[in-house]
C-alpha cells in the first residue's frame, strides 16, 4: 500500500533536487550557521527516496508499514527538512525557521519535534546501528516494509558502524538499503589523508554485504541500486554513492571548507543564481 504520489519522471526528480538545493542553501544562509556541502551533494538520494522510493503517509507518520529512514549524518539535515516539507510533512515556508530558537527544525534532527523523524541524530557513526535494530524488529514483527539509512563515509572512521556492519550480516537483515555518502571529505579534509578507508567496497563485501557502487548524483543509476537492493535476499546492501560535495556551486563543489562554513548573504545570491541556471537547463532537456 502506497499512501502518497510517486514521481517515475527523471526530469521531475532533477527538478526536485534543485529545489532542495535551492533550499539548502538559503536555510544555511539565512541562520548563518550549517553544513551546505554535504547536504548539497546529497540532493538526488533525498529526491528519489522521498518522491519515487519509499513508502510512507504525511498525514500519518506513524503508519505501521511506512518505509523507515534513518538520517545517521545528521548534520546534512537541511537537505532532509527540505524533502519532507515539499513531500508535506510540513508548510515550506517553516524552512525559513531552520536553526532558530524554538523551531522544529533543530541542527540535527529530533524525534521530540517532528513526528516521522525515527531517529534524533548528532553523534556521529551511530545511525547504522539503529537500522539495524530497526531491521530486525521489523522483520520479527512481520512487516514487509523496508529501512533506508544514510551514513557517511567519514562514520566509516568509527568503531560503531563496524559493530553494526557485523550485526547486520550475522542476521541477513536483507530489508536493510544503506547509502554511503561517499564525498571524501570531513571537517578537517579529506577522509583518505584523516583516516583511509579504502578499499572499502572489498571490505563490505568480506563482511558478507551486497554491494553497489554508483554515481550518487545521477538519478538512473540511484533507482537502479535501489531496485537491485529490493531483489536481493539473504544479506543487506550498501550502495556506495560517489558524490560531488558543494554539487551545483562552483566554489563550494569539492572544497572541505563548505562542509560546515555558511555563505555569506552575497555568497548565497551567486549560489542561487547557478542553481537556477541548472533549473533552466534542466527544464530544457
Amino acid at each position: 500500500m502506497v499512501r502518497r504520489q510517486r514521481v517515475d519522471s527523471d526530469k521531475e526528480l532533477k527538478l526536485i533536487a534543485n529545489t532542495i538545493r535551492q533550499d539548502v542553501v538559503k536555510m544555511v544562509g539565512m541562520a548563518k550557521s550549517g553544513h551546505v556541502a554535504g547536504a548539497l551533494g546529497l540532493a538526488e538520494i533525498f529526491s528519489v527516496l522521498f518522491f519515487s522510493e519509499m513508502n510512507f503517509d504525511v498525514k500519518n507518520p506513524r503508519w505501521e508499514e511506512r518505509d523507515r529512514f534513518v538520517l545517521s549524518n545528521g548534520h546534512v539535515c537541511a537537505a532532509y527538512y527540505s524533502a519532507m516539507a515539499h513531500a508535506g510533512y510540513f508548510p515550506i515556508n517553516e524552512l525559513d525557521r531552520f536553526r532558530q530558537l524554538g523551531s522544529p527544525l533543530q541542527g540535527h534532527p529530533s524525534r521530540k519535534y517532528l513526528a516521522f523523524i525515527e531517529n534524533s541524530s548528532g553523534p556521529l557513526g551511530e545511525g547504522l546501528g539503529v537500522s539495524c535494530g530497526i531491521a530486525l524488529a521489523m522483520r520479527l514483527d512481520g512487516r514487509n516494509a523496508r529501512v533506508y539509512c544514510i551514513t557517511s563515509d567519514g562514520e566509516h572512521q568509527e568503531g560503531s558502524t563496524w559493530e553494526a556492519v557485523l550485526f547486520a550480516a550475522k542476521y541477513g537483515l536483507d530489508n536493510l538499503t544503506v547509502i554511503m555518502d561517499r564525498n571524501y571529505i570531513q571537517i578537517d579534509g579529506n577522509t583518505e589523508e584523516i583516516m583511509p578507508l579504502e578499499p572499502i567496497e572489498e571490505k563490505y563485501r568480506a563482511f558478507n554485504w551486497n554491494v553497489i557502487s554508483i554515481d550518487g548524483n545521477n538519478i538512473v543509476e540511484i533507482k537502479d541500486a535501489l531496485a537491485n537492493a529490493k531483489k536481493t535476499g539473504g544479506k543487506p546492501t550498501m550502495i556506495i554513492a560517489r558524490t560531488v560535495p558543494g554539487k551545483g556551486v562552483s566554489f563550494m563543489e569539492r572544497n572541505h571548507r563548505w562542509h560546515g562554513t555558511p555563505p555569506k548573504e552575497d555568497e548565497t545570491k551567486r549560489a542561487i543564481a547557478e542553481l537556477e541556471a541548472e533549473r533552466r537547463r534542466i527544464e530544457m532537456e
